[in-house]
């Protein structure tokens, strides 16, 4: 299987190492034109179909974030790679997202996994992940204030950060419980929302089967394991991780 792809950066030197690096370990992709500006790439995306865009974020005039501007829903039939300088705090908004970035300068081994998760993918989400991130990276500078693009079966959900109280393993799913009493279950496990919540402060792994939101929790028993949360929630606690909670408790703002 090949695929079809588009750069779109203002900095000649990036282009070129993106092009350079593509070619050396994603041979099955073939590059139908580099752009320097976001209009130029709309024009060239409209013209060649690709099947991916490899795109900058920070260019003079438009971002590249407004790319969803310019076309309609049905238009977005290509997978969109945003590449970025960004400092962690604009990193936590893609993991929110779902949407595929790479940091720059490229690392040849994270394009590689990028390209083979694009050639694996089965769902296609774009315009649910690419609208999130757009309201991820604005607004707000209070990441529990953000969104997490949650996959079920058949429907795409987007979350508020801040509504989930607590996540459960069960098996290779996840259960997430809204503070609305809604629970809903993941085919993503647990794993998968620990890395995708690493970094916000008020998210706590606090045992194999557990991540829970500091907010909502009102009291733990040390003797039984056990962390209780507001709607009448009930997460375990290991033993290992009780001075860590009550720290994390102390901190919570």
């Amino acid at each position: 299987m090949t695929k079809t792809c588009i750069i779109i950066d203002d900095e000649n030197m990036a282009r070129a190492l993106l092009r350079n690096v593509l070619q050396d370990v994603a041979p099955n992709v073939t590059i139908l034109a580099e752009c320097d500006d976001l209009p130029n790439g709309i024009k060239a995306i409209k013209k060649h179909n690709p099947d991916i865009v490899f795109l900058d974020i920070e260019m003079p005039g438009h971002s590249g974030l407004s790319i969803l501007d310019f076309f309609n829903e049905e238009e977005v039939n290509f997978d969109i790679v945003f590449t970025t300088g960004y400092s962690e705090y604009a990193i936590q908004a893609f993991k929110l997202s779902a949407a595929d970035y790479l940091l720059k300068p490229i690392n040849p081994d994270m394009l590689q996994q990028t390209v083979e998760r694009i050639f694996k993918a089965e769902e296609k989400n774009r315009l649910v992940n690419y609208k999130t991130l757009q309201d991820n990276l604005k607004g707000s500078t209070d990441a529990n204030d953000k969104c997490i693009v949650v996959n079920l079966t058949g429907v795409t959900r987007f979350i508020k950060v801040k509504d989930i109280a607590m996540l459960e393993a069960d098996g290779s799913y996840c259960r997430l419980y809204l503070k609305n009493d809604e629970k809903i279950t993941s085919s993503k496990n647990l794993k998968y929302f620990e890395e995708t919540l690493s970094g916000l402060p008020n998210f706590f792994r606090s045992h194999k089967s557990n991540i829970v939101n500091l907010k909502y929790v009102t009291e733990f028993n040390r003797a039984e394991g056990e962390i209780f949360l507001e709607h009448s929630l009930k997460a375990m606690l290991s033993t290992d991780k009780i001075d860590l909670l009550i720290e994390k408790m102390k901190q919570l703002v």
